[in-house]
């Protein structure tokens, strides 16, 4: 029973994950000083306070629905997303590219040894067919 369960904790994915959510737990310090270090006071700088929450509001029979709560969680969310972008995915995928340039490469050459055996083979194969 245990020697599954060490088999299932040692795989390559489980392992993986547990990489990216200590990278993810790390990451969300940096996603929260960007957010209160330059988007809060940018977003002050526009609307008068460091977020929109209390912006939009409005009252029925006692409820209080807030637009901007909704708007600030979205707003968030698509700075979060594009900065993430810019800053891990796209570098990410160039990086990615030039490795698949490089491997493409390295495959399309032949190494010697092979192309030597291959046209031995294609001299004994000759040599085969004549009489």
């Amino acid at each position: 029973m245990l020697a599954g369960f060490k088999t299932f904790i040692l795989r390559g994915n489980v392992v993986d994950l547990a990489v990216g959510l200590a990278i993810g737990a790390a990451f969300a310090g940096v996603v929260t000083g960007l957010m209160d270090g330059l988007l809060n006071p940018l977003i002050a700088a526009v609307f008068g306070q460091p977020d929109i929450s209390g912006v939009w509001s409005f009252e029925v029979n006692g409820a209080l629905f807030s637009i901007g709560i909704f708007l600030q969680a979205v707003l968030n969310f698509l700075l979060v997303a594009v900065a993430l972008y810019f800053l891990v995915v796209m570098p990410m995928n160039k990086l990615a590219e030039r490795r698949r340039r490089v491997e493409d490469e390295v495959a399309e050459e032949p190494e010697a040894d092979l192309a030597l055996l291959t046209e031995i083979r294609d001299l004994l194969a000759v040599q085969a067919r004549r009489p």
